[in-house]
């Protein structure tokens, strides 16, 4: 396929971001709760997309692959060492808050979202933002279903010992 005109090829990668980069961008926030961190991210992500289009378009899930850049690149992003500390809050970034939720209870996920340790919440935003099976989740991270379960549950208990009020009359400490 190297007669493939260049236009063609552009074009369909361009119809494949503007379909995908909203949920992209928002995997990257939920993995690392800073907006222009999740920005570098996707950015990173597409960037390597982009170049290995010809190959990945025939591959049998482009979205599998545009996940796991995306997942590659906070990890990558994380283990150069720099991290820029912001206290991000729902205010700051409507697109990725909760539909339905209030602004405290979607400022609480966040929150809590961020106390869990980076392995859960590579596996919680997997498993429950983009609906992979346990199978999926461990192919994706590298690895063992077991593993992706344990995680799971720990992180589970964790957020709803952050999120769920204690026995004291219905408010949150």
């Amino acid at each position: 396929m190297t007669g493939e005109p260049k236009a063609g090829r552009d074009a369909e990668f361009t119809e494949f971001v503007a379909a995908r980069r909203v949920q992209l961008y928002r995997a990257a926030y939920l993995l690392c709760g800073e907006p222009h961190r999740a920005e570098d991210i996707v950015q990173q992500a597409l960037a390597k997309l982009y170049t290995s289009w010809r190959r990945v378009r025939r591959a049998d899930s482009v979205e599998a692959y545009a996940r796991r850049s995306v997942l590659n690149a906070f990890l990558d992003d994380g283990a150069r060492g720099w991290r820029r500390r912001e206290v991000v809050t729902a205010h700051d970034h409507d697109g990725a808050a909760a539909a339905g939720l209030s602004v405290e209870d979607a400022d609480a996920l966040w929150s809590a979202l961020r106390e869990l340790a980076p392995g859960q919440r590579r596996v919680v935003v997997l498993r429950h933002y983009w609906g992979l099976s346990v199978e999926e989740t461990a192919a994706d991270l590298g690895i063992s279903p077991g593993t992706v379960k344990s995680q799971t549950a720990a992180a589970l208990a964790r957020l709803r010992g952050v999120l769920v009020p204690a026995e004291t009359g219905g408010e949150r400490t």
